[in-house]
């Protein structure tokens, strides 16, 4: 007969434990490995995960949730009361309110923002998307200029100038800002940022030559697919000079594509 004590030995070496209380049951070890046990895929063992430390929310933190979610009145309160000597968090506000249209209001935090630090490129280009949204572009385009002065590396500031000139129908330049846009970040117009204002509302008309523009843009850079995307989106928008595709040195490269062959032949509905 086998004795209790070598049973035991024998059930450790297998990882079970024998209970006296059970008499003739063998019950699964409640011992947890050693430390600095590794486990392997034969041992049926695996460590325990690490504790992760819990994340404390700043309230930054929450404002920048609750603009995820669009919930802009209450990202500005969050911001706003908690803006005290933080220039980041003014501006924050004044991206807030300008989501709601509140003009006035984002003018008021992104010159708040300025004020307690002059060269904060970011609240400078913002503050140049409330004069744009109001219409006054030659402002927009002083305060653009004046936040590549101190950020010239900023991709969305060059796309906002050229946008600027685009409304002062100066569209040599419009195209020279975004063409040195794109070069600076080759998705700056596929993209939308909560930091300002991109585009704004146009008219049709307007539209389908901004995308024109952009076509011309895209087909510089040799983005072919992009280009043939915001021909199609011009033509859609009511762009009626179709001999500027066929005319324009910048589309040379897309005439013998099926796709460009295509779009001059077709009538696309206008939207």
């Amino acid at each position: 007969m086998v004795s209790r004590l070598w049973l035991v030995a024998i059930l450790l070496g297998t990882g079970q434990v024998f209970s006296p209380a059970a008499k003739g049951q063998v019950a699964q070890s409640t011992t947890p490995p050693p430390r600095g046990f590794l486990s392997s895929p034969d041992s049926g063992l695996t460590p325990p995960a690490p504790k992760r430390p819990a994340t404390v929310l700043t309230p930054e933190m929450r404002g920048d949730i609750f603009m995820a979610e669009k919930r802009y009145r209450e990202a500005a309160e969050m911001y706003q009361g908690n803006s005290k000597g933080s220039a980041v968090m003014l501006n924050k506000a004044g991206i807030a309110y300008h989501q709601m249209l509140e003009l006035n209001l984002a003018e008021k935090y992104y010159r708040l923002a300025l004020r307690l630090d002059p060269k904060y490129a970011e609240a400078v280009n913002n503050l140049g998307t409330v004069y744009y949204a109001k219409k006054s572009y030659r402002r927009a385009i002083g305060q653009y200029k004046k936040a590549l002065r101190m950020s010239p590396e900023s991709a969305s500031v060059w796309s906002n100038l050229g946008t600027g000139y685009f409304a002062r129908k100066d569209y040599q330049r419009a195209s020279e800002a975004w063409q040195t846009a794109l070069k600076l970040n080759p998705e700056v117009f596929e993209s939308r940022s909560t930091q300002g204002v991109l585009l704004q509302e146009r008219s049709v008309e307007e539209r389908g030559k901004f995308h024109f523009y952009l076509a011309q843009t895209y087909a510089k850079a040799g983005r072919n697919e992009l280009a043939l995307q915001y021909i199609r989106k011009s033509l859609e928008e009511g762009f009626k000079e179709r001999k500027k595709f066929e005319e324009d040195p910048a589309f040379a490269a897309l005439k013998e594509l099926p796709e460009f062959k295509e779009l001059m032949a077709s009538e696309p509905r206008v939207l």
